[in-house]
């Protein structure tokens, strides 16, 4: 059975009213919650009839559906529906079959798209989708991705992500890594962007009118939405980053080819992943790789290089070759 928008919406508004403590519902009660969740959905809904309640209850109570425990309670002449355990909700529960055989479809939609560009990343959120919710039959976790889930700030992203969504314009109590005390900033977030395992957040900053202002979501102390006026961007984000490697955009924007010669030994590494998206390749020598990419120069940068120790040779520019050998 697939539970399309309109069905999730009933469903969802039961299981609000089956776990309320303060309140008891007769199928009357739920049948005018449903229709006015519906109708807040969508002003020329029509609502469905108690048919349609019932055999969503019952569905709610099958194998398909969530298992429900219902106590229907006679209080007079009426029968009033709620949990048999109010601590119990529906969105708390593994999927159930009409959820996973929908997912599965939309994976097997969304394998279409792996060999076409600009769509490689389904590759690697199809197996994880897969065996977090559950969807192969695995006894432990086959796979694993980097990251720090114990990272100060990640409790930050879903309300930033909000407020980008929805328009918000916040006040931020911050505190860098220079500042004794910390600050706050009113600030209109636009973009959400991670970098070696790090969170930032870009917009706008009214006090310098900087609209590429950016806070790390582990220096943010506190998020606080205000009621003052959002004003938008129509900056391409994408294209902002594309000629930097991190999040780092330095005052001389000038794109510089950097040439860079790699041992024989990282140079398969190299080649499997790319510096940039510019990189050129080609092997010279007794195996080595001679790379060139056209960037931005900025601290991101000079920190990979430095990462690579012996095994890169910064041929040019010579202003990069000659700051990197005095870091």
């Amino acid at each position: 059975m697939a539970i399309n928008k309109n069905a999730y919406i009933r469903y969802q508004t039961l299981d609000k009213c089956f776990r309320n403590s303060g309140r008891m519902y007769s199928w009357e009660d739920l049948l005018d919650e449903c229709n006015k969740a519906l109708l807040e959905l969508n002003n020329n809904s029509n609502g469905i009839q108690r048919r349609q309640l019932f055999q969503d209850i019952k569905f709610m109570e099958s194998d398909q559906g969530w298992s429900i425990s219902l106590d229907r309670i006679k209080f007079g002449r009426k029968t009033q529906y709620r949990y048999s355990d109010l601590s119990f909700s529906i969105n708390n529960q593994p999927l159930n079959e009409a959820e996973a055989n929908q997912i599965k479809s939309a994976l097997q939609i969304l394998t279409r798209f792996t060999g076409t560009p600009q769509f490689e990343w389904i590759k690697e959120i199809i197996p994880t989708i897969q065996d977090k919710l559950g969807l192969v039959n695995e006894k432990k976790e086959v796979i694993s991705f980097e990251a720090n889930i114990d990272l100060k700030g990640l409790d930050h992203l879903t309300p930033l992500f909000n407020a980008i969504h929805n328009s918000r314009v916040l006040n931020i109590l911050y505190k860098d890594f220079k500042s004794i005390e910390p600050y706050i900033i009113e600030f209109h977030p636009y973009y959400l962007k991670q970098y070696n395992n790090r969170w930032f957040v870009f917009g706008l900053n009214p006090f310098n009118k900087s609209p590429f202002w950016n806070f790390a979501l582990d220096r943010i102390i506190s998020i606080e939405e205000t009621d003052n006026k959002y004003e938008f961007t129509d900056i391409d984000w994408e294209d902002y980053f594309y000629n930097i490697i991190g999040v780092t955009m330095p005052e001389n924007k000038k794109i510089t080819e950097v040439e860079l010669l790699f041992s024989k030994e990282q140079a398969p590494y190299i080649l499997s992943k790319p510096l940039h998206p510019s990189q050129k390749s080609k092997f010279v020598g007794e195996g080595e790789l001679n790379v060139r990419i056209s960037v931005i120069p900025n601290y991101e940068l000079n920190s990979l290089l430095l990462s690579f120790g012996k095994s890169v040779k910064i041929i040019a520019p010579k202003v990069l070759k000659d700051k990197i050998s005095i870091l």
